[in-house]
C-alpha cells in the first residue's frame, strides 16, 4: 500500500538513511544533512526538522515547514516537505513543495502518486489559492508529474519553470 507519513521517531532507521544518501543538491532539491551519522540524526537532525512544523524562535524569514516519507508497504521511496505558505522569494523560488525519489524508484509513478498525496495535505495547511512548485528544466519525469496533478507553466527561465496547481 502506497502511504505518506509524516517524519516521526518511528521510522528513524529507514528515515535516516534516507537522508543520508540523499546528495546535498539533487534536480533542485538540497540537502544540508548529506552524510550525517545516525547518532547525529536521531538527536539534533530529527527534533530539529521535526520543530519546523511548529517553529519556536526562528528569524523572521523562516517558513514553517512540514517533511513527509513516501511509503510502498515497508519501503521507504521519498521524501516530500510542504512550506506552509510562502515569502515574496519562494514565491519565484522553491514555492510549496518539494521532493525526490530514490533513484531505484524512479520512473514507477510514485512521483506522481507522491505528489498527490502531499497535494491533499497542501492544499488544508497552504493559505494561498494556488500551490507554488518549482522545476528544473531538466528535471523531465518531475515536470510531467507536476502536471499529471493538475500543473500547469506560469513562468520560466533559462533554468526553471515556475509551475502552479490550483487548490
Amino acid at each position: 500500500m502506497i502511504e505518506l507519513r509524516k517524519m516521526n521517531y518511528e521510522d528513524i532507521v529507514e528515515q535516516w538513511k534516507y537522508v543520508a544518501a540523499l546528495p546535498a543538491n539533487e534536480n533542485g532539491l538540497t540537502n544540508q544533512y548529506e552524510g550525517v551519522s545516525f547518532d547525529e540524526y536521531r538527536d539534533t537532525v530529527l527534533p530539529k526538522l521535526m520543530m519546523h512544523e511548529n517553529p519556536i524562535n526562528m528569524p523572521d524569514w523562516f517558513v514553517p515547514e512540514t517533511y513527509y516519507y513516501l511509503w510502498d508497504d515497508n519501503t521507504l521511496i521519498g521524501e516530500y516537505r510542504i512550506r506552509h505558505y510562502l515569502t515574496d522569494a519562494l514565491k519565484t523560488g522553491a514555492g510549496h513543495i518539494g521532493y525526490s525519489i530514490k533513484k531505484e524508484f524512479r520512473g514507477k509513478g510514485y512521483g506522481t502518486k507522491g505528489l498527490a498525496l502531499t497535494l491533499e495535505f497542501a492544499k488544508k495547511i497552504v493559505p494561498e489559492e494556488e500551490i507554488y512548485l518549482r522545476v528544473l528544466k531538466t528535471n523531465i519525469p518531475s515536470f510531467k508529474a507536476i502536471c499529471n496533478n493538475g500543473g500547469y507553466v506560469t513562468e520560466e527561465n533559462d533554468t526553471y519553470y515556475l509551475m502552479r496547481i490550483k487548490k
